[in-house]
């Protein structure tokens, strides 16, 4: 008997048992209680800062949001030994809703299923079985919304997406989950004040850590399900308008050639309309969830962020760097090297140095992340990184640019131009192609989509 199914019949139930809110005049904190029964119970739990003019008590909206925000975080407990079926204590889900969420989970956990070599379907991943009831308490009147919260996760899209939106008028409030260095640094580069950042602390149990040195289950989750959900809550207790992410339209492409595994899928479009039915449909606050860069490509947001030099010794988009403080770029993982390869046509080799802290262009130790980048392997790093194609463009018009000024070409696109990809024939046209792209598929609203239409114009 294979791993996951020796731990589904050994620990066949898992139960989301209850979520309690505690308010103070500036923050509030729920505590969730997660059991994989017979086995371990965890006490995750999250603190949110709010006006003190805003109270949440026995409102049933928040009540809502704080238990979407247990479901959406239950999965990375959930994952350790996947028990097939899943008892909700606590809330309530109707047919639409456990379908909704099995959806999440299945398509979220693409990559945790294939890493660990997991063979399931949506239907019967999992159980959702309910025994919760509904919040207490009356609906009540609440200030209006208005203006637009920003996640910020302290790399170039968010920094875009914020420096677009003060630059065009926009009243921005910043969010963020724990404290990090970029993430102050990026909104204090915007010329905003530190009041105008928001952020989450969220207590991570650590004993899922144990269970995972023990052998159970690991993995990647759908994680930025998790901000959308907490982004919701945040926008609620400050009241604004709009949750305005950074995602781009390079997060739906498949992680895994010819299969639908996709890292970012918490990030895609399709996770972007669902969470918008379910908001509307299920938590019913009035907030408008949207991605402001959904039209554009990594490599059309690349292009136009280092017109922003500004932020260039500010931003960082390294995940591992990310549990260093303060941040650093590691400079050995793929996540670095495909930022150092999107800026390649834009910045010199000297200037990308001077960012990453090395020479990441001329490091062989890259080579096998490299050849994933640009597809020529079965799948593409599991990170957050452009599409394929957009990864080979970067890299034919950086030799090309360098190729102009005689100089010689780093030991990656070196190998790139021995290999027979440097194609310079059809250059132009893949370059104007990408560069003038809009995917239409998209929720921004007409006023953002002219400040979006008009940051093209002015920068490409």
């Amino acid at each position: 008997m294979d791993k996951f199914s020796k731990l589904r019949s050994e620990y066949p139930t898992f139960t989301y048992r209850s979520y309690s809110i505690t308010e103070s005049d500036d923050s509030v904190k729920i505590d969730f209680v997660f059991s994989i029964d017979g086995l371990a119970q965890f006490t995750p739990s999250w603190e949110f800062p709010k006006p003190e003019s805003i109270s949440v008590k026995n409102d049933p909206v928040f009540g809502r949001l704080a238990f979407s925000m247990g479901m959406a975080e239950a999965v990375s407990y959930w994952k350790a030994a996947c028990s097939p079926k899943f008892i909700v204590e606590c809330g309530t889900l109707d047919e639409v809703q456990i379908k909704w969420w099995k959806k999440l989970w299945y398509l979220g956990l693409g990559e945790f299923f294939y890493v660990n070599g997991i063979t399931t379907d949506q239907d019967s991943l999992v159980e959702v079985v309910v025994n919760g009831t509904e919040p207490a308490g009356a609906e009540q009147e609440m200030p209006p919304l208005s203006g637009c919260l920003v996640p910020i996760g302290g790399g170039k899209d968010s920094a875009l997406t914020l420096e677009t939106l003060v630059q065009a008028g926009k009243e921005c409030k910043c969010y963020a989950i724990n404290k990090r260095a970029s993430i102050s640094a990026t909104v204090s580069t915007a010329g905003l004040p530190d009041s105008a950042l928001i952020t989450a602390k969220r207590n991570f149990d650590r004993s899922l850590v144990d269970l995972n040195s023990k052998g159970f289950l690991n993995g990647h989750t759908p994680f930025s399900s998790v901000v959308a959900f907490s982004a919701e809550i945040t926008a609620y207790l400050n009241r604004l308008a709009y949750i305005v992410l950074s995602n781009e339209d390079s997060a739906n492409e498949s992680t895994v050639v010819g299969q639908d595994v996709n890292h970012q899928y918490s990030k895609s479009f399709e996770f972007e309309k669902d969470f918008r039915f379910y908001e509307e449909n299920y938590l019913r606050t009035g907030i408008y969830y949207f991605s402001f860069l959904r039209p554009l490509a990594e490599f059309q947001i690349a292009k136009m962020f280092v017109h922003h030099r500004k932020y260039l010794p500010v931003f960082r988009s390294c995940n591992l760097g990310s549990k260093v403080s303060p941040d650093i770029w590691c400079g050995n993982c793929p996540k670095c090297l495909f930022v150092a390869l999107i800026l390649s046509p834009f910045l010199s080799e000297s200037e990308l140095t001077e960012v990453f802290g090395k020479d990441m262009l001329n490091d062989e130790s890259f080579t096998d992340y490299f050849t994933e980048l640009i597809g020529r392997s079965e799948h593409k790093p599991f990170e957050c990184v452009g599409s394929i194609d957009e990864v080979n463009l970067a890299v034919s018009l950086a030799i090309r640019r360098m190729k102009s000024e005689n100089a010689p070409l780093p030991k990656l696109f070196g190998k790139y131009e021995r290999d027979g990809l440097y194609s310079p024939e059809t250059l132009d046209k893949r370059y104007s192609d990408c560069c003038s792209s809009y995917n239409t598929e998209n929720l921004l609203p007409e006023e953002f989509r002219k400040i979006l239409s008009e940051e093209m114009r002015n920068l490409l």
